[in-house]
């Protein structure tokens, strides 16, 4: 049964992604949608695998967790649909926001494996609980995100199809992590949506009702599954807003309103206790310090303040860019990230050297970068398990190793090399 169901919907998504006008307007034919929509199914296919037979050497067991809660989910649409529709706002610690960015014991920590779980129910209203039947619906719905984002780079740099495609979907983590059933591949869709809308809208100098729905759905989306993730990207959002009016001082316009969020962060606590961020952070770090596995690492404890993450900050960058090192590697997904890694340095020491004097728009590659830059940071001083962390980076990836690899001068690095 489950091999036929499997096939069949296969085959329809497979015709599928050639309909849905956001894919067509890609301008990617459609074999080549359909290669990129089965190349996220075939990822989704080892990701599942490689959780089922390895998942406790890899640390992966969470995907078949989430997948057995949610064919529980799903058993509860049939015997009690009362609840099932009502129980995603129940909150057991009658907390409210209070512990908005708690670890534990909050309903708002507890939302984002809840809207997972709710989510793979639905897939099991037509996939009959069959895992790898769920792969194609998360394949099909996660491929939106990539191709949004490819939209707004080939805008950005014209003539670049195919090194866009590459970067983006030949990212050995960020395929693999987005393509299999977990959070990732929905968080990063999320971020892409909001990058497609606001680079479209202030491009035309319109934002018409589709790139609201966009924009809002994109916010939702992050919202509902990494809270922290969104507090870091409203800022950035509302900084590329502002620095649009202005864009020959987008770079200082970045530079003095992330020094505003960052006092911001120390200081609202002194405004409101419930708002201490810093403390927030430390939390955070000490519960994943609680959970000891093979790729945990020892780091320095944080403390709530602005001179302990100042001192932890090279500690932070270090673990969230550069490793794993080749030291750390312990089986074969951390082999593969720290191969991974040290490509992404030699492709930015081409960057550094080779670079094409090409003018992309100031004010989103500035997004970028700061953008990217505080989600590795949040990374570094929370976490300390790099298998945890190739994974939440992975969603960033993209968006730091497209404008970079689209402005290496290849032509004249095969020059030197030939010469």
């Amino acid at each position: 049964m489950e091999y036929l169901l499997f096939s069949g919907y296969l085959v329809l998504f497979a015709w599928l992604v050639t309909r849905v006008r956001f894919f067509t307007q890609t301008g990617l034919n459609n074999p080549q949608l359909v290669i990129l929509f089965l190349l996220k199914v075939m990822a989704g296919i080892f990701y599942g695998w490689i959780g089922l037979y390895y998942g406790n050497l890899a640390q992966m067991v969470d995907t078949w967790g989430y997948h057995a809660e949610g064919i529980r989910e799903y058993q509860l649409l049939q015997t009690n649909p009362g609840e099932y529709f009502t129980n995603l706002f129940h909150d057991p610690y009658g907390s409210g926001l209070t512990t908005f960015f708690d670890s534990s014991n909050s309903y708002w920590n507890d939302l984002k494996g809840n809207v997972f779980i709710k989510i793979l129910s639905i897939f099991n209203v037509f996939s009959f609980g069959h895992y790898y039947v769920n792969v194609i619906f998360y394949s099909l719905l996660t491929l939106f995100g990539p191709l949004a984002l490819y939209r707004v780079m080939n805008d950005v740099f014209p003539g670049k199809k195919f090194t866009i495609l590459l970067s983006l979907f030949l990212v050995p983590s960020f395929l693999f992590w987005t393509s299999g059933l977990h959070k990732e591949g929905i968080l990063f869709t999320g971020v892409s949506l909001c990058i497609y809308a606001l680079y479209f809208g202030f491009k035309e100098k319109r934002f018409g009702w589709k790139r609201i729905v966009s924009l809002l759905m994109g916010l939702t989306l992050v919202f509902s599954l990494r809270n922290f993730l969104l507090a870091l990207l409203v800022p950035g959002l509302l900084t590329w807003a502002v620095s649009m009016k202005w864009p020959g001082k987008s770079i200082r316009i970045f530079a003095g309103a992330y020094v505003f969020f960052c006092i911001l962060f120390f200081t609202s606590r002194y405004i409101n206790p419930h708002l201490d961020f810093p403390q927030a952070v430390v939390n955070k770090q000490q519960e994943f310090k609680k959970l000891m596995g093979r790729s945990t690492v020892p780091i320095r404890d944080l403390e709530p303040t602005a001179v302990s993450f100042f001192e932890n900050m090279p500690q932070a960058i270090t673990l969230s860019v550069l490793r794993p090192y080749p030291g750390d590697v312990q089986h074969i997904l951390s082999l593969a990230a720290a191969m991974e890694i040290d490509l992404l340095l030699l492709l930015f020491i081409l960057f550094i050297f080779w670079r094409t004097p090409q003018h992309p728009s100031r004010s989103l590659m500035n997004f970028i970068l700061f953008f990217s830059f505080s989600v590795l940071l949040s990374i570094g001083f929370s976490n300390n398990n790099l298998g945890a962390i190739v994974r939440y980076r992975s969603i960033i990836l993209p968006l730091l190793v497209i404008p970079m690899i689209a402005q290496i001068d290849w032509k004249k690095i095969y020059k030197y090399i030939s010469k």
